[in-house]
């Protein structure tokens, strides 16, 4: 089991803030999602084989922070967090990715996910 990237979401009213604090106060370059479209749609900052995803939130009790954890075999993390106690819901498939959600300590939400085999 190894973890090959981290990746941080967050759904907010500061999305555009804390993009533009990236992308022009940093220089760290968006990626191009093809979203489009009018206003501030959201903001994916790539980072090796991790990431920054900003979100607008549609309504204030949307907003959430979530550690997204890129991991190789999502399957075995999964195994392990139950033998360990814990109770991830899933698998869900979509994105190309097995994905895991789990509850950390705090109520942060977290995802464990790994490419889907074709």
């Amino acid at each position: 089991m190894k973890v090959l990237g981290i990746r941080f979401c967050q759904v907010s009213s500061d999305a555009q803030a804390f993009a533009e604090f990236l992308s022009t106060g940093l220089g760290w370059t968006e990626k191009d999602t093809g979203l489009g479209g009018d206003g501030f749609q959201g903001a994916v900052f790539p980072a090796g084989d991790s990431w920054v995803e900003l979100w607008p939130a549609s309504e204030p009790d949307r907003a959430m922070t979530m550690l997204q954890l890129v991991v190789d075999d999502a399957d075995a993390f999964a195994a392990h967090a139950c033998k360990a106690g814990l109770d991830p819901t899933g698998p869900t498939d979509a994105h190309g990715e097995r994905i895991y959600m789990v509850t950390a300590p705090g109520g942060m939400q977290m995802s464990f996910q790994s490419k889907l085999v074709d």
